[in-house]
């Protein structure tokens, strides 16, 4: 059992160690697409994750083509503020998925148009002063409503 978590050129080296951190402890599957807006040695992505990085399992990608030539049959989701569909509203299997834009920009929109049909979105205030959530929070959300419905298998 693993969840596939997707970071498309993650820029915030503290972001990417507290995802990694979640992961880790989920057991759930990291995987990184380049350019990355740090160094993969960077202390504040390692401080971050703290003690957790044996215990991760990240691959990270020289693009995001590489990654879907890998798992040409992936299940895959978006999250995005432009999602059709609230997070919750998705029933997710075992081994999907999920992609997390940039932390400035989002994602492309060539993947939007590709996988526009399986875009979640986290509900926010319908308020213009307002972006979106923190991405280590989004991941967070996201990873642990996956885990609910799959009924947190291997977890105590």
């Amino acid at each position: 059992m693993a969840i596939n978590i997707v970071l498309y050129q993650p820029e915030i080296p503290q972001n990417t160690g507290n995802i990694a951190r979640t992961c880790a402890i989920t057991g759930s599957r990291l995987h990184l697409i380049k350019p990355l807006g740090f160094s993969i040695d960077d202390k504040h992505l390692k401080r971050a994750g703290l003690d957790y990085w044996h215990l991760l399992d990240i691959h990270i990608y020289e693009n995001i083509d590489e990654l879907f030539s890998k798992y040409p049959k992936g299940d895959f989701y978006i999250s995005t503020t432009k999602g059709s569909k609230n997070y919750t509203h998705m029933k997710y299997e075992d081994e999907c998925f999920i992609i997390f834009g940039r932390e400035t920009a989002g994602l492309p929109r060539e993947i939007h148009e590709r996988f526009g049909h399986k875009a979640i979105k986290i509900p926010m205030l319908a308020n213009s002063d307002v972006r979106s959530l923190n991405l280590s929070n989004s991941v967070n959300i996201i990873v642990y409503e996956i885990l609910r419905q799959l009924k947190f298998p291997n977890m105590c």
